[in-house]
């Protein structure tokens, strides 16, 4: 096999496994959309936006676009000791400071942090969120990780999207893989190598959470890892909802 027809047929088949695909997420990394977008993302507790997909909110925020974090809950049961108004005061504010850090505007939906929960009222209040920031794409938790209040937090957002008229485009991201995020296979990759140390400032701002054992649940590895597949020194990878016949592209440039 010659040396060209050797990598055309390397490219099909890592193509087929997500390796090289190029939908608009990736097209956004070599040319800046002709509009400014209205990003959010929906995490269930202050640190798992920043962890998630910070390098790519940072990098979204820097290219001139509205970044929106909403926090399903304040990470009320998140310092042993406290009580959960101290802990939702404490973490709130390393919140607010990471968001600085990150050029986002944090927004708290109100839930409890390990009481979440799944309803027609809670649908209706994160697609209210939602729809208040006119998003174009929206970031959220992969549905299925080990954490419910994740899983929370994703569920409200698919939900919103299914019922949101004007349809907004849905990608999950990954957090401490494979002991929180699970089976997951990206579609989609964001190159962040000039962004990942706004992202540790942002994860660091969380001082309450042990910051250092953030990373060491994978983080550092996963942007590596990512990065290697996509090419580049640092990246983040989601996958991307599809169906219903409805996406915008809004990336596609």
């Amino acid at each position: 096999m010659k040396s060209s027809s050797r990598r055309h047929f390397v490219q099909q088949v890592t193509a087929g496994i997500g390796l090289l695909s190029s939908p608009s997420l990736i097209k956004a990394n070599t040319k800046v959309p002709s509009k400014s977008l209205r990003i959010v993302c929906v995490g269930g507790h202050p640190d798992d936006p920043e962890s998630g997909c910070g390098g790519t909110l940072a990098k979204f925020s820097s290219m001139g676009h509205s970044v929106t974090i909403i926090y399903l809950t304040r990470g009320e049961a998140g310092i042993p000791g406290k009580t959960h108004e101290e802990s939702a005061a404490i973490r709130s504010r390393e919140a607010q400071q990471a968001c600085a850090i990150l050029k986002a505007k944090p927004v708290f939906a109100g839930q409890i942090d390990g009481d979440t929960v799944l309803n027609n009222e809670w649908v209706k209040k994160i697609q209210g969120l939602i729809e208040d920031e006119k998003a174009d794409l929206v970031f959220t938790h992969w549905p299925i990780d080990s954490h419910k209040d994740h899983q929370v937090a994703s569920l409200l957002t698919i939900q919103s999207w299914v019922r949101t008229k004007d349809k907004f485009d849905l990608y999950f991201f990954e957090v401490c893989a494979g002991e929180q995020t699970m089976t997951f296979r990206p579609t989609d990759y964001i190159d962040i190598s000039a962004f990942q140390e706004q992202k540790k400032k942002a994860v660091f701002s969380h001082s309450s959470q042990d910051p250092p054992s953030i990373y060491a649940c994978g983080h550092a590895s996963m942007e590596d890892f990512r990065g290697r597949e996509m090419g580049v020194r640092a990246a983040e990878a989601f996958v991307r909802m599809t169906g219903m016949n409805h996406f915008q592209n809004n990336l596609a440039v």
